[in-house]
C-alpha cells in the first residue's frame, strides 16, 4: 500500500482541470521543481492511480443529440450469459457507460446517438440480438444537469487500495 500526500492529489486535482498542463507550469502550481513532479506523476502511473489522459470532445457539436439510459436485463444471470453479453456492448462505440446493476435489471448503458432512428437501428439490430437478453427498458435524458470527470480528491492525502 502507499499513501499519495497533499503534493500528490494537488498534482492529481490540476491534471485533471487540466490534462494538457506542461510538467513545468504543473510543478509550479503544486510548489515543485519539474523533477520532483515528473517523478511523482510517473509513480502515480506505475501504480495505476493515472489510467490514461484524454480529451473530452462536446457531443452535441459533433451531432449526437441524443442521450439514452437503457436498463437491460437477462434471460438468467449466469457467468457465461454475462460474458456474452459484456463482449457484445464492448464492441459498440455508441455504448459510453456500461454497469452491472442490482435491483430490477442487470445492466444500466448510457448511449449516445445522433437521432432516434440511430437508438433505433442500435436496439433492433445490436441489443435485441445479444443471446440471453429479455427485456429493455430505456430513458430519454431531456437535459444534462450535471456531468464532470474529475474524481472527488480528500486533500488531506489518499491511503490507495488494491483494485
Amino acid at each position: 500500500m502507499k499513501k499519495l500526500d497533499r503534493t500528490d492529489v494537488a498534482i492529481l486535482n490540476s491534471m485533471q482541470e487540466n490534462s494538457r498542463i506542461t510538467n513545468a507550469d504543473l510543478a509550479r502550481s503544486v510548489n515543485l521543481s519539474p523533477t520532483p513532479c515528473f517523478n511523482r506523476v510517473k509513480a502515480m502511473e506505475e501504480l495505476g492511480v493515472i489510467r490514461k489522459q484524454v480529451t473530452l470532445l462536446e457531443p452535441a457539436v459533433l451531432g449526437l443529440h441524443v442521450n439514452v439510459f437503457i436498463q437491460v436485463s437477462l434471460e438468467k444471470q449466469v457467468e457465461d450469459a454475462l460474458s456474452v453479453f459484456e463482449k457484445a456492448i464492448g464492441d459498440r462505440p455508441e455504448v459510453m457507460e456500461c454497469y452491472l446493476m442490482t435491483g430490477d435489471a442487470d445492466y444500466l448503458l448510457r448511449v449516445l446517438v445522433p437521432d432516434i432512428r440511430a437508438l433505433e437501428h442500435f436496439i433492433l439490430d445490436h441489443l435485441t440480438k445479444i443471446r440471453g437478453v429479455s427485456n429493455i427498458r430505456s430513458s430519454f435524458a431531456l437535459k444534462q444537469v450535471r456531468y464532470k470527470t474529475a474524481l472527488p480528491l480528500p486533500s488531506e492525502g489518499i491511503t490507495l487500495s488494491k483494485k
